[in-house]
């Protein structure tokens, strides 16, 4: 995703607070941020996606209790112990007098997070766009609702009488109830009742600590390849338990220990004045981190797995497809980027992306049809941005699909980027993450760590995935490292070859910050061209946008129409790469200027998934020559078949939600 930082933010970053000359600089500053409220500028920030919610601006309030003294008010939470790893928990709160819309229930966990409000200045909210002068709260709540989304809960329709004088009630109450997606965690919950809203909340009730049946479970199995024979498969899954686990294979007939990991507040990057949400308000104990490798399979195979061990349980039975080996026939997979999550219940919580389920379920249902080999999500993973516990929630959603086949993933700017961290973009884009967080839940056969970039094969397909948020110019180990990988392809096996990374170099949409760095172009295309890549696959931009064969901002080759008016781009005489965006996979969309350049053949602003079929040799169509042949005494009929065998990509772009082939095109080349 395209993000923006204040600039005050950065240059209160690399102020010496020490000195008090800029301390009553600060103060003198921080006296306009009313007036600044009231700008068109300011409110043109907060309007556009990369606003801040008012729930994640809680953040950064100081919660008191509310002067009310209620002795009817009770929390009712149910189940209300030994939670299950995943569940609809039901808040229902009675004894309410005066039912109003800012009265509103939190999800905080763990349980004995501090309410208090921390002793920052107003100034440290500006890192994360909040601009009221209020303390800091010292945790966020995992997710939210107003009461009033129980529609009987303001008209009181559940009322009870709680005094009496003679016959006539005095005193009576309401109550209402909200429903919260609830998965394990690990550490306890606690759902808290405020009144005031979002912007003065005060504490009302609180409902106590509730647990978890088994803050161990081994959870949110997810697979990925490690090389390209098809033959290993690597499965990364959290627990809440340090001790080796195993995962069991083959019917039960082989086993693979794990390896753990986890990691700290202390490996999250930060501000050396304002402190990162990873850091600070955001951070939420990852638990541990297993994976365990697969060996001795085969390509193209279905296998069962369960991972886990005796002391903390065990995974369901899982059945899954090993990816077809390098230069094999064939291969079926998906694409897309900045998918992010969104609660499965009416829930606020910090970062929606209201297209992240619809695209779940699309492909839950690919891989259940037995359509996928394998799938690849180019950046923006999931949008937790220094909000750790959202990591698990993407886990989650994504499991049904991610622990079937591999799901393959490249960096982008949020889970990497912060300032004096060493991603190319100074943005705070990741929340003090530096991907530590996404290396650690994706364990994919990169280069060496914080080096994200790896190359794969598949089928008859070579795929190069770069990080577009570390250095690629021309001195850097990422550009030797391409140029290495790119000069070694042997198209004869693997005849396709797909560049992907995370921030494009073309498109249409402009928003505040450009959408495409120049320099990044500059130094890349060259190598795109001179290597003849095919396809190249982007995300960053949330819509999906299709070029001509392109190079320099010129059409180099345009593609014809198939009898149903498909275009194919037809590689026999390789002109240059086609470039296809697929950042339409969650997060809100963007929209496309009226006018665009006549490079751009095809533009969707619509959530959905792209669908990759390719192949290696297909019999495209035959030709048959008769002619007569005279012998002395007879004549023969001869004839000569021409059988035209051709190298396919099938490309297209499904709309999530209903399922229907917005785009496609084919790239074609004749196989000597």
């Amino acid at each position: 995703m395209r993000n923006i930082s204040l600039s005050l933010s950065r240059t209160l970053s690399e102020m010496d607070l020490s000195k008090p000359s800029l301390l009553l600089s600060l103060l003198f500053i921080s006296s306009f941020l009313p007036s600044i409220l009231s700008t068109p500028l300011y409110h043109e920030y907060q309007n556009n996606q990369y606003s801040v919610s008012k729930f994640r601006l809680i953040n950064r309030r100081s919660l008191l209790n509310c002067p009310i003294i209620n002795p009817y008010l009770s929390i009712n939470v149910n189940p209300n112990s030994s939670l299950p790893n995943e569940s609809n928990v039901t808040v229902t709160v009675s004894g309410v007098l005066h039912p109003d819309k800012l009265q509103w229930i939190a999800m905080i966990s763990p349980s004995n997070n501090s309410v208090n409000g921390c002793p920052l200045s107003s100034l440290n909210y500006i890192q994360t766009g909040d601009l009221k002068h209020l303390p800091l709260l010292c945790h966020y709540p995992v997710k939210a609702q107003f009461l009033s989304n129980d529609p009987s809960f303001l008209s009181c329709k559940n009322r009870v009488c709680r005094d009496r004088l003679g016959d006539d009630c005095i005193i009576h109450t309401c109550s209402g109830s909200v429903t919260f997606h609830v998965i394990n965690i690990r550490t306890e919950l606690e759902f808290v009742l405020f009144s005031g809203g979002f912007d003065a909340p005060c504490v009302l009730k609180r409902s106590g600590p509730i647990q978890f049946a088994n803050p161990a479970m081994p959870l949110y199995g997810h697979l990925s390849s490690i090389d390209s024979t098809g033959t290993s498969m690597k499965l990364t899954w959290v627990s809440g338990d340090k001790r080796p686990q195993e995962v069991q294979y083959g019917s039960g007939t082989k086993s693979a220990p794990s390896d753990v990991i986890t990691f700290t507040k202390q490996d999250m990057c930060s501000d050396h004045v304002l402190p990162s949400p990873a850091k600070d308000f955001g951070w939420h104990d990852p638990g541990y981190i297993h994976s365990a490798i697969m060996t001795g399979l085969k390509p193209s195979y279905t296998y069962t797995y369960r991972y886990g061990s005796d002391l903390v349980g065990w995974s369901d039975i899982i059945k899954f497809k090993t990816p077809p080996a390098a230069g094999s026939n064939e291969l079926n997979f998906l694409v897309y980027g900045d998918m992010g999550k969104a609660p499965l219940d009416p829930s606020i919580e910090h970062y929606i992306q209201p297209g992240s389920v619809s695209v779940a379920k699309a492909i839950e249902k690919e891989v259940e049809d037995n359509k996928v080999d394998s799938i690849f999500h180019i950046g923006d993973i999931s949008y937790a941005t220094g909000f750790l516990v959202e990591w698990e929630y993407f886990l989650n959603l994504i499991q049904p699909s991610a622990s079937r086949v591999p799901y393959m993933t490249a960096i982008g700017n949020h889970e990497r980027d912060y300032a004096e961290s060493g991603s190319v973009y100074k943005t705070p884009d990741s929340g003090g993450e530096c991907g530590v967080p996404y290396e650690s839940y994706f364990q994919m056969p990169m280069y060496k760590k914080d080096k994200p970039w790896y190359s794969i094969e598949k089928g008859p397909v070579h795929f190069t995935i770069i990080s577009t948020e570390h250095d690629w110019s021309t001195n850097s180990s990422q550009y030797q490292w391409m140029l290495e990988d790119l000069s070694s392809v042997n198209r004869t096996k693997t005849p396709w070859l797909i560049f992907a990374g995370h921030r494009p170099m073309y498109s249409s949409t402009h928003g505040i910050l450009p959408s495409v760095d120049m320099k990044f172009r500059n130094y890349l295309e060259p190598l795109l061209l001179n290597y003849k890549v095919d396809l190249v696959l982007f995300g960053h931009v949330h819509n999906y946008e299709r070029t001509c064969a392109i190079y320099q901002n010129k059409c180099i080759g345009m593609p014809t129409n198939d009898k149903n008016g498909i275009h194919i781009y037809d590689n026999s005489n390789y002109t240059a790469p086609v470039h296809v965006i697929v950042g339409m996979a969650g997060f809100s969309l963007d929209s496309f200027p009226k006018n665009v350049n006549s490079w751009s053949l095809a533009r969707f602003s619509e959530f959905g998934i792209a669908r990759v079929h390719s192949t290696k040799n297909d019999l495209l169509f035959e030709v048959i020559i008769f002619f007569f042949d005279k012998l002395a005494s007879n004549s023969i009929i001869r004839f000569c078949i021409f059988n035209y065998f051709f190298s396919s990509i099938l490309f297209q772009f499904v709309n999530s939600t209903t399922m229907e082939v917005l785009d496609s095109f084919w790239i074609l080349k004749e196989v000597a």
